[in-house]
Order: structure tokens, then C-alpha cells, then sequence
């Protein structure tokens, strides 16, 4: 069975059956489809934000082969399985792949989400955006009992040698009512951290031009409104509003590599305005469990986000246009602007007469309006895109032998355009004419698998399944600088298309809970951020392949109330290096691209009105081989540990948790594998640092 009640895949729920993962598009339980899932449900969640402050950090830290965050507000090169996980709200896609500003992992506070659903690997289960997997995060459902309930939470967090400027707090509170059919559901939390400080007890360097999660504010909205319909009919608004928006405190010192001192800041006052992320979203659904004897789900949406970029005089080549200012120290920085409009609808059903088959069909729209500006001199970086695909899909399941043995599979039909109006490109890029386009692409994307459980709580299963993407099409576009470049014909703005193959077992029997899944996927125009002379990460189209082992292990031991459970993921990924390439890989994806390999460990307890967890992470050393290789790109591995202590009162209860409980000093995987001349971006990891929380339900 592929489900776990977190990541770990620790827990076996008796009532796991009854779980509906919204992601995949069916109310199947999770043994019945040919996938690696995995639920983080609430308590799981609200553990690891209040080790780790974000719901990005709890996936990665629960999930072994999702990559290590960068602690940083862009999440650019984190990765599932080797590849852009698409992120989602209730279905909702909040990544923007047209010009992606990585900010996806930053749309919605951790307070207003019920649980995070995770689906392995390339899929279309969601349309663009899934090569790497999804990530649903499903929000607070209505409430359950008549009258005024809800929730309240007070945190506070602090480094390791409680600095005045390390300080930061929480304040976040829910109030549900419900009337009969009606019930509504509003809340809002506020979040401010303070700097982040390493191991040795220095501040934490920013990254002022990509954005920090650090020395910022944080204001979060939520709102929900329902009916019901009927019996089995509900009706459902949901709106959301985040804002994270740094306080442009504290200017970055270099570091140096040569002598493994990293970057740090001061305080001063950064040009420009700090960094920002801000998105709106807003969706109405009508769902019906019984309509006509099956499932329908329908649903409307408008998201919208603004992603704003610090402002920087250097790298010179980039802003720079001595027609504006010939001196060339032209200030400017840039905001990513996105709308997304989209509908869903969809209806599962059991074939009458033939009830062993169930069969989904459904439609999705979706269209995304991106482009990127420089706001202080009010230049078009990347012209506007306008994305929009419509795809028809139908998902097949067939139980025989009394449900020991399934058939699933489907296709999705892709009908997508993308158009770019003509424009020309900035200065740097030698103020390019380029015609645009309307270039299309259509697909039938294929999946399917077979299951085998003979007994229940045991089951392989083997399955393929095609997803797809664009490409980063403003690092493309913006970077022109061939005339007469027809972007209909333009083979770098193809959609990416990857494959996932994997075969897997799983047992959930009694105390064991224990998996093993191998997978391996390619893409012969694949997406690889490779950064050029000036340091910027230009997008290559080049073949990649990855595969992959994961291994999870979960025990409840005979001590009443304890748990242990590890994780171990491998993974390896190559590419064609060539400078006219062949089709075939020769080199490793890099840090920037791939993940390292990691071991977890985790053991917890839970009797009566005490809780802990302590959880400790590997992340394995790494050499990356090929023809195009820097051996000052290799990763030296670290280990981190976290604790965790809850205890329950009548009024509430208390917790107390450690990040990187043993303060190590180290430099975070990402920084430790690009950019090797680069000694602003020379990050440490954060060091050990404290969150104390109060949370209370009535």
C-alpha cells in the first residue's frame, strides 16, 4: 500500500482505506494505484514546522529524495527525485513555469494546511509542471460540529545564543462556524523572523537579489465558505493571500571559499526594494460523492503572484544600457508578474454491470500570463507569455481476483499554445529583435500499471507514466541575441516531456511498515540551469536520464508508544555534455540539478500527554564525474538533528523544538556545489536555533 501517515512512512492507519489523495484525481484508495504516495497529515506537519518553520522544510526534511532546501526564500535547483516537484494549493498549481522565480514553496502558510500530498515522479495527474512529482498541499476542511470552534497558535523562536536580531515570533489564529448546511471558515497568522545564524555563531549571509525567508515579515489570509447540497452535494469558495516581504535590514559581506569562511552580513541599507513574494488565489468548487452513482468534482480557480527580486548594480552585463546611463552603473531589479485563470471537472464511476471497473473521465483548462519586468527603470525583461492548454483526460482502474490483482491506466491529451508577441531583448543581450509566435504542442500522455496485493498489507507494483513541462521560457527568451530568430520554429521553447518507469514493494503489516522502489526516468530535451560567465543560470536543452532506489523502513518497537523508522534514497543522474550533443549522457548533473544521496533516522514517542521525536539527517558526499566537471563543485556530505517535545494540557499544548541540535557548522549543498568563484554566495547552513510554541483548540 502506498501510503504512509508521514513521509518516513512510519505509521499503518487501520482506516488508511478510507484516504482520499485528492492529487491523483480519484477516490481509489491509495493500494489501488500505481504510485509512490506518501501523506504528511496534520500532527506530522505541525511537528516538523515547528522544527523547521516551513512547509517546503517539512517535506524535505520527511523525504528523503527531495533535495535540501536552501534555506532561502527561491527554492531554485531544489528538486523530487532529480526534478521540479509541481506544487499545488487543493489542486490549484502554484509554480510558474513560463519564467520560473522559484518561489512556489512560499504561497500559503503551514497554520491553514490539513495535510501535504506527495505523488513520486513524472506524471499528468495535474497537467503542466509534474516532472519531478506533486505536492499538494490540501488546506483546513469545514468544520465538523455545530456552533464556534477553532484554533489558536503563540511561537517563539530564537538562535542558539538568543541575539536580539535572531528573535522572531508567530501569532496565528482559525475561527470556524457552522449552521446546519452553512458553515465558514476564516483565519490569519503573521510571522516575523529574525537573522539567521551558522554553527560558529556568525550571521547568515543574504542573498538580497533572489530573497531570504530571513529578517522578514510574513501575513497570511484564510478564507473558506460552504453549503451543502443535498445529501452528497457540497458547494465550496476557498480564498488565500500570502505576503512575505524582507525588512532590507542587513547588507551581505563576502566570504571566501579558498578558506572556508562563508558569506555574512551586517546591518545597512540594501538599494532598492527588499525582496517579496506575494500570491492570491481564489477558487469555487462543486463537488457531488453520489451523482448518479459516482464522484464528481468540479472546480473554478484565479491565482495570481507577484514575485519581487532585490535590485543590484552588478553583474554589469545584465541591467546595464549606456543609452540610459553611460557611466554603466544603471541600478534595476526586476518582479516576476503571473496569472493563472483554470477549471477543473471530472466524474469517477463504477461501470454499471461490470462493477470491478472503474472508469474517470474529465477536462482541465488552464491559462498563465507571465512576464518579468524591471521595475526601477521600467524595462520588459521577459516579454509576456501567454500559456494555455486544454486537455481532455480518461483513467481506467480494473480490480480482479477480489482486488489481489489491478490493471490501472489512462491518457491525457495535451492541446497546448504558448504565444509571445514581438519584442526585443534588453542591451546586454544586443537589443535583438525577435519575432513572435504561437508555437503549439500536442500529446497524448500515457500511463499505466499493475498491482498486485495477494494479502492485505502487501502489494508490488510496477507502472510507467509520461509528464511534462515547459521549459524556463523567460531564460530563454530574454537571453536572444541571434536576429532573426522566428520563435515558432525555435526548438528551445519545446515542452520538456519526462517518463517515469518504477517498480516497488510494500509491506504494512502489523508493527512493520517497510518499502523499496526503484525507479529510472529520461527526457530527450531535458532542462539543466548551467550558469554562464557572469554567473547567471541559463537554461540548456540537453538528453537527461535518472534513476533512482528508495527505501523506507518503519517499526513500532514492543516499548508502548515507540517508534522507529529510516529512510534511505540513492540517487543518479547524467547528461549530454556535448557540445554538439548526441543523444547520449556522459556527465553528472550537478548540485544544481540533483540532489545528494541521504539516509534518515527517526525514532518517536507518543503516551499519554507527552510526545518527542528526534530525527537525525545524512547527506552523503558527492563527486560528480563526466566530461564537463569541477572538482570544487564536490560535496563533502554533513549530518543534522532535530528534536521535538509536545506536551498536553487541558489548555493546550506546549512544545518545545531544536533545529540542528548539535549546532553543526557546514555549508548548505547548494552554495557547496555551483559557483565555485563566487564568494556572495558562499552560504552557511543555519545553526541550532530554538522554537517555543503554545497551541490551543476549542
Amino acid at each position: 500500500m502506498a501510503f504512509a501517515q508521514d513521509s518516513d512512512k512510519q505509521e499503518t492507519s487501520d482506516a488508511s482505506d478510507e484516504i482520499v489523495v485528492t492529487a491523483a484525481r480519484t477516490i481509489l484508495p491509495p493500494n489501488a494505484l500505481p504510485l509512490t504516495i506518501d501523506v504528511i497529515d496534520k500532527a506530522t506537519l505541525d511537528q516538523q514546522m515547528a522544527i523547521s518553520g516551513s512547509v517546503t522544510d517539512a517535506v524535505a526534511n520527511l523525504t528523503p529524495s527531495f533535495s535540501p532546501t536552501r534555506q532561502k526564500l527561491s527554492g531554485a535547483g531544489e528538486s523530487l527525485r532529480g526534478r521540479s516537484p509541481l506544487y499545488a494549493i487543493n489542486g490549484i498549481p502554484q509554480s510558474t513555469p513560463l519564467r520560473d522565480g522559484s518561489r512556489d514553496g512560499f504561497t500559503i502558510d503551514g497554520f491553514f494546511v490539513d495535510r501535504v500530498e506527495l505523488i513520486y515522479g513524472s506524471n499528468a495527474l495535474q497537467g503542466v509542471g509534474g516532472t519531478g512529482g506533486i505536492v499538494n498541499q490540501v488546506t483546513v476542511g469545514a468544520p465538523k460540529q455545530e456552533g464556534i470552534s477553532g484554533r489558536a497558535l503563540v511561537q517563539g523562536s530564537a538562535d542558539n545564543d538568543f541575539s536580539k536580531d535572531g528573535m522572531g515570533g508567530k501569532v496565528a489564529g482559525l475561527f470556524q462556524y457552522k449552521a446546519g448546511r452553512f458553515d465558514a471558515t476564516i483565519g490569519a497568522a503573521y510571522e516575523k523572523r529574525g537573522v539567521f545564524y551558522d554553527g560558529d555563531g556568525r550571521r547568515i549571509g543574504l542573498n538580497l537579489t533572489q530573497g531570504e525567508s530571513q529578517d522578514s515579515k510574513t501575513l497570511s489570509l484564510f478564507a473558506r465558505l460552504g453549503y451543502q447540497v443535498g445529501e452528497t452535494g457540497r458547494i465550496d469558495l476557498i480564498a488565500s493571500r500570502f505576503e512575505l516581504k524582507g525588512d532590507g535590514d542587513y547588507v551581505a559581506i563576502p566570504g571566501n571559499r579558498l578558506t572556508g569562511l562563508p558569506t555574512s552580513a551586517v546591518r545597512g541599507d540594501p538599494p532598492g526594494i527588499p525582496a517579496a513574494n506575494r500570491t492570491e488565489s481564489v477558487a469555487l468548487s462543486y463537488t457531488d460523492t453520489s451523482l448518479w452513482g459516482g464522484n464528481f468534482v468540479s472546480q473554478l480557480f484565479f491565482n495570481r503572484s507577484r514575485d519581487t527580486f532585490g535590485g543590484e548594480i552588478a553583474p554589469i552585463a545584465t541591467f546595464q544600457d549606456p543609452q540610459i546611463d553611460p557611466t554603466l552603473n544603471l541600478f534595476d531589479q526586476s518582479q516576476n508578474r503571473s496569472r493563472k485563470i483554470g477549471g477543473k471537472i471530472s466524474y469517477e464511476r463504477a461501470i454499471p454491470g461490470f462493477e470491478a471497473l472503474t472508469a474517470t473521465v474529465g477536462f482541465d483548462v488552464l491559462t498563465d500570463s507571465t512576464q518579468q519586468r524591471l521595475i526601477a527603470t521600467d524595462r520588459v525583461w521577459v516579454p509576456p507569455s501567454d500559456f494555455r492548454s486544454y486537455a481532455p483526460f480518461a483513467q481506467a482502474n480494473l480490480a480482479l481476483f477480489d482486488k489481489k490483482l489491478r490493471l490501472a491506466g489512462g491518457v491525457r491529451y495535451e492541446n497546448v499554445q504558448i504565444k509571445i508577441d514581438d519584442y526585443t531583448t534588453l542591451a546586454s543581450a544586443g537589443r535583438t529583435f525577435v519575432s513572435g509566435g504561437k508555437p503549439t504542442f500536442k500529446d497524448a500522455l500515457l500511463n499505466g500499471g499493475v498491482i498486485l496485493e495477494p494479502v492485505p498489507g502487501i502489494r508490488a507494483y510496477a507502472s510507467y507514466a509520461e509528464g511534462y513541462t515547459v521549459p524556463d521560457i523567460g531564460r530563454i527568451t530574454r537571453a536572444i541575441n541571434k536576429p532573426n530568430v522566428d520563435l515558432d520554429n525555435y526548438l528551445d521553447i519545446a515542452p520538456i516531456v519526462s517518463n517515469n518507469r518504477e517498480i516497488g514493494v510494500e509491506v504494512k503489516r502489523g508493527p512493520l511498515d517497510a518499502s523499496a522502489t526503484y525507479f529510472w526516468s529520461s527526457s530527450d530535451k531535458g532542462q539543466l540551469l548551467i550558469a554562464n560567465p557572469g554567473g547567471i543560470f541559463d537554461v540548456q536543452r540537453l538528453r537527461t536520464e535518472i534513476q533512482g532506489l528508495e527505501l523506507n523502513l518503519g517499526v513500532r518497537l514492543p516499548v508502548d508508544g515507540l517508534r522507529v523508522s529510516a529512510g534511505y534514497a540513492h540517487l543518479d543522474g547524467r547528461y549530454d555534455s556535448d557540445t554538439v550533443p548526441d543523444g547520449k549522457v556522459d556527465t553528472d548533473l550537478d548540485g544544481t540539478n540533483i540532489s545528494p544521496d541521504r539516509l534518515n533516522l527517526a525514532a518517536d514517542y507518543s503516551k499519554g500527554p507527552f510526545s518527542a521525536r528526534i530525527q537525525t539527517q545524512f547527506y552523503l558526499s558527492r563527486s560528480f564525474q563526466g566530461r564537463v566537471r569541477d572538482p570544487r563543485n564536490d560535496f563533502g556530505g554533513y549530518t543534522l538533528t532535530d528534536a521535538y517535545l509536545r506536551y498536553q494540557t487541558k489548555f493546550g499544548g506546549l512544545t518545545l523544538s531544536a533545529s540542528n541540535l548539535f549546532d553543526k557548522q557546514y555549508i548548505d549543498y547548494s552554495s557547496d556545489t555551483r559557483l565555485p568563484t563566487d564568494n556572495l554566495s558562499y552560504f552557511a547552513g543555519r545553526g541550532r536555533s530554538f522554537t517555543l510554541g503554545w497551541d490551543y483548540r476549542f
